[in-house]
């Protein structure tokens, strides 16, 4: 089938009162272990793309990775959605929709309140001209190997949420509860009781990111409790990383590079088998 939009796809987790799963994937090798795993548990999911992978680190093309996965999805029966990651960059986020991406998301969390809704609702605006969906940030979601995920200051404030949802117009937003990119140096403890409070105050989708190494049984609680869209990309291109270097341990002399895709587009699969089962989607 052909792309799905995003807010079709979390409006399927929010009646299931679940979370749909997005995966960062930045080459094809990522993308199609995503896409074969979905087909398989038939299970709806959405593909991401940051930003830097793209324009900085040369991993992608920007309109080829669209490409790519609108091909991925053209060849499976379940939806697949297509989303650009934290990007603060207005015209890139612009060129991302132009170039096939359905939903992207604008990061103004670590601006003033009122600076994030005014610029938010500005990509809001040239978004949803161009049929495309938005997810903001508001709280911010720190960085784990900084320790600031406990950090109260951070966390997203159930009444800033209902305002900032109600003056932006946005399609989902992502919530600070104590989650954190990268890995962490200790478990993480979600605020369930506030994210109660944030899903009370708002009917817009909640999004967690670093969804990399919170407790299943954490998880499970936010699914049931608001969360419609869980990020992981930590745990994903790590496992990408060790997987190369077991083939290269394995084929030190005779392993064809041809070989490599394969080997570790199993191990991928393998991985996303279990992952995708926290969606009860």
């Amino acid at each position: 089938m052909a792309l799905e939009k995003v807010s079709s796809i979390l409006k399927m987790a929010d009646e299931a009162n679940t979370s749909a799963i997005a995966f960062n994937c930045n080459d094809y090798t990522m993308a199609y272990s995503v896409a074969a795993v979905a087909e398989e548990l038939n299970k709806p999911v959405i593909i991401m793309l940051y930003p830097a992978d793209s324009f900085q680190k040369n991993c992608c093309n920007i309109s080829g990775f669209a490409a790519t996965v609108r091909e991925l999805a053209d060849k499976v029966k379940v939806p697949i959605g297509l989303h650009l990651d934290h990007c603060s960059d207005f015209d890139y986020i612009l060129n991302a929709i132009k170039c096939g991406f359905s939903s992207v998301m604008y990061d103004g969390s670590m601006l003033p309140v009122e600076e994030n809704i005014r610029l938010t609702r500005r990509v809001v605006d040239a978004a949803h001209a161009l049929g495309a969906d938005v997810e903001a940030e508001l709280g911010h979601v720190g960085f784990a190997a900084q320790s600031d995920q406990h950090n109260l200051d951070l966390y997203t404030r159930p009444e800033v949420a209902a305002k900032f949802c109600e003056e932006t117009k946005v399609d989902s937003v992502a919530v600070a509860i104590g989650s954190a990119h990268g890995v962490y140096l200790e478990t993480p403890k979600l605020d369930l009781e506030r994210l109660d409070e944030i899903n009370a105050a708002t009917d817009t989708p909640l999004v967690l990111h670093g969804g990399s190494g919170i407790p299943n049984d954490q998880l499970e609680q936010a699914f049931r409790r608001g969360i419609n869209k869980f990020n992981v990309g930590t745990e994903y291109f790590q496992l990408y990383l060790d997987s190369i270097r077991e083939f290269c341990s394995q084929n030190p002399d005779k392993g064809s590079v041809l070989d490599l895709p394969m080997f570790v587009q199993e191990k991928l699969k393998a991985y996303l088998r279990v992952k995708m089962q926290l969606s009860r989607l």
